[in-house]
């Protein structure tokens, strides 16, 4: 039977799994106005899987030795499904689904100098500094022509004069031609989106503040500019200065999303401005028109939260790295992850009557081996150069900041689209009608509003209902009428491929009369016969995982979740936002295939042997 989300799963045997926090139909109130997201023309949108975030040996990071990542061209072919080469093995690999878009982010910083470098371009051997780098190539190898190209041994205030040789307009606007003509050759509207894009690597003393840049144009519109880099500043301020100046220019509109707060000591959601300043009006506004996303999740950890921020949130404790980009521990700070600036940003919303932090939630890989792979038993990993089981966990492991071995693999983007097409992807991303998960293809639907009822939440049409009587995920309710609070109707649908689902949990925040900001984590739909305990707490789903032979069982967990929720202590004057959470039951984390292939026991080695997959919506905020 086809569900509302396309996926062919028994209905019964997702309802007999099912528990809802509340049953009963609630009509009562008007529907929310909405500040945001008109319906869709044709009352409904298609849900659509992406990866914001792979690189290609194209970023110089991912070409790294010179053997590992793949060429651009093979990254998209791979995000298409169709079977490729992996670089460095040799070996057939193909992805288990095939991704709906893909933006590759490849570095604007040095952008495909290294391999140009090693097929031998004139343009760049042209120029002393290029010739020099094809020497070093020649004589002492990939990587040190790499380490070279990085210029690791020069000073930042150094950098610019040194490649000033190679940073010519000319020589950049031929790489960012190459980026764009691959785009356009694997671009198929309707089938499979190729967004044009880049990454915007500013990392002041190690502290990263990268955002992952896409736009909405095509390629003709792309060459009339060029990817704004680091190099010319390491101020987030200013890249939004390219974004308005190249607008009026061109007509190109941008967005650029964070990723990996957990990395950036605090930088990434800081409640001042680079020059240390509080946020002004104009600061907010930017921020906001900007930076409508941020990637709450990829191989470099995870940044919703941390449990110093939330002891509270027994789930609080996932895939955590909390430590600069050189691999040195950092304090915990609220500025590093995505709850707390969610928080903060509602404060900033009473003092200037604008949210800086008003963004959507996404998910994405940040694969540098070029290829997008997102399921545990299959992790093509980080850094090709760490690949096989032995380089990961055997006496030849790759010495790295980043161990593959302790990484998970994920994750991705699910978004609501009118179609698959650059305008229209971008658009969701724009109206915050995104969702990120961990790599499982979670199906996940949330609205806020009035009148929904329990037969709407099983209808087929639960796309078209929900527009026509609520807000969607990244909207905005204003007050009822009524006073009362918002329904909000949740559908979690399993991934067909993966396991089954434990719980779907509401995350509240809010900042109280005496202004302090105040959160809570509701469950409000679960599998199995399971009753919530006084403190709104549930007892463990269980575990089938069987670590012996790295494989689960889906006795457990439930095929879909739904639910109607109140908040059941809703005050209509106090600003709140709420977004979704869902769980999955444990399987199996990507180091214990590893480890068992290799007849290591995973329990020896200092690593959870499971993993809690999961999803997270877009976060909806309720106005007053």
């Amino acid at each position: 039977m086809t569900l509302r989300f396309g996926l062919s799963i028994s209905l019964a045997l997702a309802l007999a799994a099912c528990s809802q926090a509340e049953p009963a139909p609630m009509n009562d109130g008007e529907v929310a106005a909405v500040t945001l997201d008109p319906a869709p023309a044709d009352g409904d949108r298609q849900l659509l899987w992406g990866d914001t975030h792979v690189h290609s040996r194209n970023s110089t990071d991912a070409f790294a030795s010179g053997v590992g990542s793949v060429d651009i061209d093979t990254a998209y072919r791979f995000a298409r499904g169709i079977p490729v080469v992996f670089r460095k093995t040799g070996e057939r690999v193909q992805i288990d689904s095939p991704l709906d878009f893909i933006v590759m982010a490849d570095h604007a910083e040095n952008l495909g100098i290294n391999a140009r470098v090693e097929r031998g371009d004139e343009q760049v051997l042209s120029t002393s500094l290029g010739k020099s780098w094809w020497d070093i190539l020649q004589t002492d190898g990939a990587q040190a022509m790499t380490r070279a190209i990085m210029g690791l041994s020069i000073s930042e205030e150094e950098r610019n004069d040194y490649l000033a040789p190679v940073l010519t307009d000319a020589i950049r606007q031929t790489s960012w031609d190459e980026q764009i003509a691959a785009a356009e050759r694997h671009n198929r509207p309707g089938e499979f989106t190729a967004m044009i894009g880049w990454e915007w690597s500013s990392t002041p003393n190690m502290r990263n503040l990268h955002r992952v840049v896409m736009t909405n144009v095509n390629g003709d519109v792309a060459r009339q500019f060029l990817p704004f880099s680091y190099y010319i500043s390491d101020r987030p301020e200013d890249l939004w200065s390219f974004f308005e100046q190249t607008h009026a220019r061109t007509g190109a509109d941008f967005v650029g999303m964070p990723h990996n707060s957990n990395l950036s000591d605090g930088r990434m959601f800081a409640t001042t401005d680079s020059d240390g300043d509080d946020f002004t009006v104009d600061y907010a506004r930017r921020r906001s028109r900007w930076e409508p996303v941020a990637e709450i999740t990829q191989y470099k950890g995870t940044s919703e939260t941390h449990p110093q921020l939330s002891p509270t949130d027994e789930f609080a404790d996932f895939e955590l790295r909390n430590m600069l980009l050189t691999g040195q521990a950092t304090a915990v700070s609220e500025g590093s992850y995505l709850r707390s600036a969610l928080l903060n940003g509602m404060k900033e919303q009473q003092r200037l009557g604008v949210n800086p932090f008003a963004f959507g939630i996404g998910g994405a890989s940040d694969s540098h081996t070029g290829l997008s792979s997102q399921r545990e038993n299959r992790f093509e990993g980080k850094m090709a150069e760490d690949h096989s089981p032995a380089e990961r966990l055997g006496p030849d492991r790759v010495a790295s900041i980043f161990p593959n071995v302790e990484m998970s693999a994920g994750g991705l983007t699910g978004i609501w689209s009118d179609a698959n097409d650059r305008q229209s992807i971008f658009d969701a991303f724009r109206r915050r009608e995104v969702f990120a998960t961990t790599g499982p293809r979670i199906g996940l639907r949330m609205f806020a509003g009035q009148n929904f009822t329990r037969s709407d939440l099983l209808s087929p049409q639960f796309g078209r209902i929900g527009y026509a009587k609520g807000v969607p995920m990244g909207g905005t309710l204003l007050p009822m009428r009524t006073g009362q609070a918002p329904q909000f109707a949740i559908v979690a649908v399993k991934d067909p491929a993966a396991a089954n689902l434990d719980r779907v949990q509401v995350v509240k925040g809010w900042i109280d009369a005496n202004g302090v900001a105040r959160e809570k984590v509701f469950n409000v739909a679960w599998s199995g016969e399971r009753s919530l305990r006084g403190d709104g707490t549930l007892a463990d789903v269980g575990n089938t995982v069987d670590l012996a032979t790295a494989r689960y069982t889906n006795t457990i967990g439930a095929a879909e979740l739904s639910t109607l929720w109140r908040d059941p202590e809703f005050d209509p004057a106090q600003p709140a936002f709420y977004y979704v959470r869902v769980l999955q039951i444990p399987t199996p984390r990507q180091h214990v295939f590893d480890a068992l292939a290799m007849g290591i026991d995973p329990l020896t080695i200092d690593l959870p042997p499971t993993i809690r997959e999961r999803a997270w919506s877009s976060p909806l905020w309720y106005m007053p």
